[in-house]
């Protein structure tokens, strides 16, 4: 085995990352962590994904955002199904 198992980024598309994140973070947000231009000035999923494709270093700290992202502990994350606020 490749170490493949423990891989976060494993099997998940550059697309599906980016969905993540701006649901997680939205635009500001993602912009505030990763400091690019199409996160800033009229973002899109689709100019977003032009630019990481086409930019290394951009890739790597949306990828390792997401990995960040996916690592902590489950109680930090916004609960989609619960209790309605008060």
């Amino acid at each position: 085995m490749s170490g493949q198992a423990n891989n976060s980024t494993h099997g998940v598309t550059l697309e599906m990352m980016l969905n993540q994140l701006h649901a997680h973070f939205g635009w500001e947000g993602l912009a505030e962590r990763v400091d690019i231009r199409c996160f800033r000035n009229d973002p899109s999923i689709k100019s977003s994904l032009v630019f990481l494709r086409r930019t290394p270093w951009a890739r790597a700290q949306v990828e390792a955002l997401f990995v960040e992202m996916k690592s902590r502990p489950a109680d930090s994350r916004p609960r989609l199904f619960g209790k309605k606020a008060g």
